[in-house]
């Protein structure tokens, strides 16, 4: 890999800028979970470890370039001291007077947190200016968060073609299990893809039939596929004027020599709601008043079949609507299977965006994958084969 780590860098003395992301959820002025400043910690410690003062920058919501006071990153000065344990010194802005007096009152083991970097009308605009004003407070660049990596920014961005630069530890992580998921993998290769609409995993499907062995599509997207095959999916959820464009999917993929597993046998209901009643029917046989709300058992069975002829699985979506019982179901048991082979040592797991963390993590099984990326944006991107800026950054 082309990209420099903290192993690479020379840190004694220097000011250390850390692009992390700590966008965490607050209520009424308290963090209501720390997950994403806990993950900062290792990169941090190393840094001190190293003789380093790191200076940190971050975003928080939306402001649009403007001082929103209510999104502020001061309310999580006492959550990061608690969770590095060590001082933390609060700066007013990201750069200029207030930014370079936190900066020269650095004593060894202070870490100091810049204010919002999206405060600055520049940030989002990736203004060179900014950037260099950032760049003027630190010696060396590390970016720790591939979550804001396809973003442009002056801070993830802009401030690594002017210092020296590498990834950090949660970078690095993600950047390696990206690369044994999808640039290097152990095959065969299988992706799981769901979710409700074709129309926004385009590029995400076009990317991947051309690199895995097999694509498992489930969830609302699958009723398209069987739209497009000219099966009658009743009151489900589908995009039906998208049926051209899933069979041309079907073909690409068939010329890519890529297995499409799309459902046999489906869950429906009349209605969606918690304990509705439900039955099993053949995935052509969807009553004109039912809609399809999950994979049936024998659609199961296959994708288990299909993960245990796997060396890599990627994940991203579920498989039906899992959000309510039973039509979990289907997304709980092929999770469940995927977590047992990477236990076993059988399969390389990787997943990730919003949906997919939430449905493994109700499935009880989020520790036993390999790597589970929380990056969303940033995660999709990478599987539709873009460029991520913040990581082309440091492509030194």
């Amino acid at each position: 890999m082309a990209w420099k780590t903290l192993d690479d860098m020379d840190l004694a003395g220097k000011v250390v800028l850390v692009r992390v992301d700590i966008n965490v959820p607050v209520e009424n002025g308290v963090v209501t979970d720390a997950t994403r400043i806990e993950k900062i910690v290792p990169t941090v410690t190393d840094i001190l470890a190293k003789g380093g003062k790191p200076v940190l920058l971050a975003h928080f919501g939306r402001p649009k370039g403007k001082v929103v006071p209510e999104m502020s990153l001061k309310p999580l000065v006492p959550v990061l001291q608690k969770a590095l344990g060590h001082p933390v010194i609060f700066a007013e802005d990201c750069v200029g007077g207030p930014a370079k007096k936190a900066v020269a009152a650095m004593g060894a083991g202070d870490v100091v947190l810049l204010e919002n970097t999206r405060f600055q009308a520049g940030e989002e605009k990736n203004d060179p200016e900014l950037a260099a004003g950032m760049a003027a407070l630190g010696e060396v660049y590390v970016n720790d968060a591939f979550s804001a990596a396809h973003r442009a920014h002056s801070s993830t961005e802009g401030i690594a073609h002017i210092l020296p630069s590498c990834a950090g530890r949660l970078m690095e992580a993600e950047l390696k299990a990206l690369e044994a998921a999808l640039g290097a993998p152990q095959r065969p290769v299988t992706a799981v893809v769901g979710g409700a609409k074709v129309s926004t995993k385009l590029d995400l499907l076009g990317n991947l039939v051309s690199k895995v062995d097999n694509l498992v599509i489930g969830g609302g997207m699958a009723n398209t596929f069987l739209v497009a095959q000219g099966i009658d999916v009743g009151k489900s959820l589908a995009e039906r004027d998208m049926a051209e464009t899933a069979k041309e999917i079907l073909i690409k993929a068939a010329a890519a020599n890529c297995r499409i597993v799309l459902p046999v046998d489906v869950v429906v209901a009349r209605e969606f709601k918690a304990g509705a009643e439900s039955e099993v029917v053949a995935a052509d046989a969807c009553p004109a008043d039912a809609m399809i709300l999950d994979a049936g058992p024998k659609s199961v069975e296959e994708i288990c079949k299909v993960f245990e002829g796997s060396r890599t699985l990627i994940w991203n979506g579920p498989l039906g609507a899992f959000e309510i019982a039973p039509f979990d179901t289907a997304t709980n048991a092929a999770a469940q299977k995927a977590a047992d082979l990477t236990k076993a040592g059988q399969l390389i797991s990787v997943a990730g965006g919003g949906d997919t963390v939430a449905a493994l993590n109700k499935a009880g099984v989020s520790a036993d994958f390999s790597y589970i990326s929380t990056a969303g944006g940033a995660f999709l991107e990478w599987m539709e084969g873009k460029e991520l800026p913040g990581v082309a950054a440091l492509d030194r």
